[in-house]
């Protein structure tokens, strides 16, 4: 799939070696969180391959998931840097940390931010252009066929024990979903909710229910994310939205969680030119989708789709990057 580094740094002329070893002076060692789900590590391994190869960094990639990664950091000052931290879950310790000087937020990763909400297929609302709300999609339960019950319109949940599986509900009760004839369905796991969108897509069939980007499935497979008419009400989604069993929700839009890469005030300090490339990187949910579902469709690792990413993408990420960082990094793919 790819050269290995080591006769890319034998091609490399005498001035180059010679620029890397400056920049690995400078920027030393690093050790980067690869967190435990499928976006945040593709993102760990780009960052250590473009440090390693463009500014000569030494990088470490090491475990991480949001707490443990954030508790972390904040506390100890390793690892050094988060690539892709959903902040929405630490907000008020992380903006606590970045006033005392223990963490600094160097990009928004995510320049859409983390989406959820209720999905239809591409195809569908081209055949129905009417459907642009998830209000005007209830009024619809013939498109939707429940999958035990066609007579009936299901709409899909979230997986369970996750906690949009409580906010689905809600919504779901808020709406009026059941008196406009729909059932709310439970697909038991993440990997039956993909299943579902998958095969509903293989029969060019109708499909209502929650997801989330980025991900492999939206990558693969064209959604379109309806509106619910009203704007996100924080208090109403921590008091009620949020909530098992509340007794009486209200419709509400999910939020867009920010998604920021997190590293320690040492590491901005002594990183350099290389701070330079963490603080102006950056990707959409549609790009980052496009790399998982080639990962998924090869079976990659995150370290595969890196450098698939690297390799199918130049005019993206050269833009973070000077010249001479680029020309090291693509001299080693």
């Amino acid at each position: 799939m790819t050269k290995r580094f080591a006769s890319a740094w034998l091609a490399m002329p005498l001035a180059a070696l010679a620029t890397s070893a400056w920049a690995s002076e400078e920027c030393g060692n690093v050790s980067i969180a690869e967190m435990n789900w499928a976006s945040a590590g593709v993102a760990a391994q780009v960052d250590k391959i473009i440090l390693e190869q463009g500014y000569g960094c030494s990088v470490e990639l090491v475990a991480g998931d949001t707490m443990p990664t954030f508790t972390s950091m904040n506390e100890k000052g390793e690892p050094d840097m988060a690539p892709e931290l959903w902040v929405n879950a630490v907000r008020t310790p992380l903006d606590a940390a970045v006033g005392e000087g223990r963490l600094v937020i160097a990009a928004e990763i995510l320049e859409d931010g983390g989406v959820e909400g209720w999905w239809i297929p591409k195809y569908i609302a081209e055949a129905h252009p009417e459907i642009d709300s998830v209000q005007a999609a209830l009024e619809h339960p013939e498109l939707f066929p429940a999958p035990e019950d066609p007579s009936v319109g299901g709409v899909y949940n979230c997986p369970s024990g996750w906690n949009c599986q409580i906010s689905t509900a809600n919504l779901f009760a808020a709406l009026g979903a059941e008196d406009k004839g729909f059932e709310l369905i439970d697909t038991g796991s993440a990997a039956g909710l993909d299943g579902s969108i998958a095969n509903a897509y293989e029969r060019e069939a109708g499909w209502l229910g929650y997801y989330w980007a980025p991900t492999a499935i939206l990558g693969k497979y064209e959604m379109v994310r309806l509106s619910f008419g009203v704007e996100n009400d924080k208090a109403e989604w921590d008091a009620c939205t949020a909530i098992p069993d509340c007794p009486e929700p209200k419709v509400n839009s999910y939020p867009v969680s920010d998604v920021f890469t997190v590293v320690t005030k040492e590491f901005a300090d002594k990183a350099g030119f290389a701070m330079d490339y963490v603080a102006k990187r950056k990707w959409s949910n549609d790009t980052v989708g496009k790399i998982l579902a080639w990962m998924d469709e090869n079976q990659g690792t995150n370290e595969d789709a890196a450098y698939h990413f690297l390799e199918t993408m130049p005019e993206l990420w050269k833009t973070w990057v000077p010249e001479d960082v680029a020309q090291r990094v693509s001299d080693a793919l």
